[in-house]
Formats: structure tokens, sequence, C-alpha cells
């Protein structure tokens, strides 16, 4: 008995964080297993700087022009030069203010419509068909009318990145407050709350963690429509310094405007990781 209830106690010490018992030693292959925290970064650093040593090679024994591939080196030169004379600086102020307001005002439509349409099917029947139908439309092929609609201001740049977001963010935030157990609505019901406070005490905090990640990934997607939005009549931006390079065949100022705003991308995706954690505590083990 005494064996028994001691390999119980180990068992129980075992379980990880998911509730998955652990069989003694990590598994980096196991399913749904949690690995070491340093060794999560470092498979990140070591596959980065694989990819890195790989251009390098590449590069340096000549299996590719520089007019195709320049090397890493000149490519931080590039990036080095924007920075002192300060072309960097205009260009992502100017492209950070643009993505800022076309997510922006994406988001401010798409939250209580995406409510409405989680919540009720009247909603969902009403906006779903023009919503599916407009969301695999190109938004290149869209261009020539919104200048027409909205000129070459940044108003255009706006309404470009809106369209890129909207239609895709909208159906994310139904299904995340399709997500919301049914039961949770019936027991409100049960306590006889009305629609209103129903949405507002038991659905919308429920859904907010899965609306937060989706907050993450389409400002994600608003960062890849940037050039785009930017082609035509931009005076500034990180995506009309692409376009302008591609004209000069200038490699390395087109790499590093790509590189930059993969780092922008990264960084706000992790601003919107970091503060989620911060504002659903409680949600961390769901």
């Amino acid at each position: 008995m005494k064996i028994m209830s001691k390999n119980r106690k180990e068992q129980k010490l075992s379980i990880s964080r998911t509730g998955i018992p652990k069989r003694g030693k990590v598994k980096f292959f196991a399913l749904r297993e949690d690995i070491p925290r340093n060794i999560y970064i470092l498979g990140g650093a070591v596959f980065i700087g694989l990819v890195l040593v790989a251009w390098q090679l590449i590069t340096a024994f000549g299996l590719v022009r520089p007019l195709f591939l320049p090397a890493p080196v000149d490519v931080i030169v590039e990036g080095g030069r924007q920075i002192r004379e300060g072309i960097l600086y205009a260009d992502a102020s100017a492209s950070i203010y643009r993505i800022v307001m076309g997510w922006g005002f994406a988001t401010l439509f798409a939250v209580p419509i995406g409510i409405l349409m989680g919540s009720f099917k009247f909603f969902e029947g009403l906006f779903e068909p023009f919503i599916d139908i407009v969301r695999y439309m190109p938004v290149v092929a869209l261009i020539p009318l919104t200048i027409l609609w909205a000129g070459i201001g940044d108003f255009q740049k706006f309404l470009i990145l809106f369209i890129g977001t909207f239609f895709q963010q909208v159906l994310m935030i139904m299904d995340n407050v399709k997500q919301v157990p049914v039961s949770l609505i019936r027991v409100g019901q049960t306590l006889g709350l009305s629609r209103i406070e129903i949405l507002k005490s038991i659905v919308l905090p429920s859904a907010f963690p899965g609306v937060w990640d989706t907050f993450r990934i389409t400002m994600g997607w608003t960062w890849t429509y940037l050039v785009v939005a930017e082609l035509v009549a931009a005076d500034k931006g990180l995506g009309r310094r692409i376009m302008d390079a591609q004209r000069y065949l200038a490699t390395d100022t087109i790499i590093f405007g790509i590189l930059f705003i993969g780092l922008l991308g990264l960084i706000t995706d992790y601003l919107f990781k970091l503060s989620g954690r911060f504002l659903f505590k409680w949600n961390r083990g769901s």
C-alpha cells in the first residue's frame, strides 16, 4: 500500500500545466508538451542564425550575383545609411501612422459587427454573404477604385488597409464569440439576465481573450498590405521606398525595407502577446 501511495504522489507531481503526465525526462516531440523556456528560445535563435550563415556563404562564394542577393553586410550598411540621413525615421513614422489608422478603423467596425454576428443568427445571415464575397476580392485590383473614391492622400491608404483587414477580422471575431460555451449563456438566462446583460457580463469577458489574439493576427495582416497601400502617390513610407528601389535595382534597399517591416511587425506582435498576458491573467491555463 505504501508503494502504491508513493507512486500516486509521484504521478501527481509529474503532471504538467497542460494536465498531461510527464514521463521523466523532457521529450521535445511529445504532443502538446511544454519544453524548457531556454530551449524554446534557443531553437528559434539557432534557426535564424543558420539562415544568416547560409545567406552569407551563398554571397561569399558568388553562387548568386549581388544584383539579385546582396551580402548581409551590404544590407546592414544600407540600413545605417538610412538611419544617418533620417530616411528610415521619416519612412517608418509615415508607415506606422498609416498602419495604426487603417487597422484602427477596421477594428472599430469589425468588433461590434463581429459580436452581433456571433451572438445573433439574424446578423450572421445578414452580413456574412456580402463579407464572404468581398474578402476574396484582390486588394490590388481595388486600388483604381479607391483612388476614385478617396483621392491619392493618406485616406486612400487607410482605405486599402481597411479593406485588406476588416473582412477577415470580422469573421474571426464572430468565431471568437461563437466559441463561448452555450452553457454559460443558459446560466445567465436562468439567473434572469437580459440579453444585453448576458452579452456584457458573460459573452464579452469569455470571448475577449480570443478577440485579442484576433487583433494580434490581423495587425500582422495589415503590415503585409503596407506596400500595396503605399503603391500609389506616396511621398514617403517603407513600402514607397521599396517600390522606388525596385526601379533602380537597389536590391540592398529592397531587402532592408522588407526585413525592417518584418521587424516592426514582430514588435507589434510581441506587444499584443505581452499585453494579452497582462490583461487576461485568468485565461493563461485555458
